[in-house]
């Protein structure tokens, strides 16, 4: 288990263009203020992944104007119904921010979808290896995430710098990849959106690197978690053990940790899509807190 970020022996890759084409194309259903970035290649991990960019209200208008960023794996999933897995079935991300942010209750912000790469989703979504489903490339993962993938979107995009800045988001293994690099490199992830998390994985060993790591974070990143409750007896009882393990471990609820049952909340898109809106204004709020 590798918890520690070498940013003092692996400095960042500067290699400008070469990740993915800097060209803004259509998403496959197309609107104005998503844009797509295919066959984002990495120097890390073997295959290429697409990038979707959720743009908020206004950005055009302010060439100024830096706004935070909140990356989510899965990201066919969250915009765009021709690629979501379920065709036609997405998180409404885009529809969900619009309205959250024209209401004044939410930063506007902007979301960074990335694809995962089918077959590999598994191991680049878990951070040990389990000796019968195999796994364990989150650690290459969250660096491809902090080495390469940040600084290209930094260099394309306005947003703000700083860990308070600066959110990650995913749901099942998305949520399980989200918690532990929230806490491998809490002083880039200050916000996680951690949805219907896959505690279970190999023997919930999550849990054990929570315990490890905690003492020794000097910033706890803001915690979304939360559970459908008709995703199955064990699934709940394993985010509440997780809830239970946080609290345990310094995080006060509605500071530093929000945790919601939802009420007919089962483990799908449409399930999760009706999650966006409260989890972005408990992590992205538009007082800034």
């Amino acid at each position: 288990m590798d918890l520690e970020p070498r940013a003092e022996t692996e400095p960042p890759f500067q290699w400008p263009g070469w990740h993915a084409p800097p060209d803004r194309l259509s998403a496959e259903t197309p609107h104005e203020r998503l844009q797509l970035h295919r066959g984002f290649r990495s120097r890390i991990l073997p295959d290429r992944r697409d990038l979707i960019v959720y743009l908020p209200p206004g950005y055009e208008a302010d060439a100024g104007r830096t706004y935070p960023v909140l990356y989510m794996h899965d990201g066919q999933n969250l915009f765009d119904p021709a690629t979501s897995f379920i065709k036609g079935r997405t998180w409404q991300v885009r529809e969900t921010a619009d309205a959250a942010i024209e209401a004044g209750e939410v930063e506007p912000l902007i979301i960074v979808g990335i694809y995962n790469t089918g077959d590999r989703r598994l191991a680049e979504y878990t951070h040990e290896r389990d000796w019968q489903m195999g796994g364990g490339e989150a650690d290459s993962y969250g660096a491809l995430l902090t080495r390469e993938l940040m600084p290209w979107i930094a260099e394309h995009y306005r947003v703000k710098p700083g860990r308070e800045h600066t959110g990650l988001g995913g749901s099942s293994l998305g949520g399980l990849v989200s918690l532990y690099l929230g806490l491998k490199y809490p002083e880039v992830f200050g916000r996680l959106a951690v949805l219907s998390p896959s505690v279970w994985w190999n023997h919930k060993s999550i849990l054990g690197v929570l315990n490890e790591t905690a003492p020794h974070l000097q910033h706890r990143p803001r915690i979304w978690l939360d559970v459908g409750d008709h995703e199955g007896r064990m699934t709940l009882k394993d985010t509440d053990l997780l809830h239970k393990r946080l609290k345990a471990n310094g995080w006060q609820d509605e500071e530093d940790v929000h945790f919601e049952k939802v009420r007919g909340g089962t483990h799908d898109e449409a399930s999760w899509a009706g999650r966006v809106g409260p989890l972005l204004r408990f992590l992205f709020p538009a007082n800034g807190r």
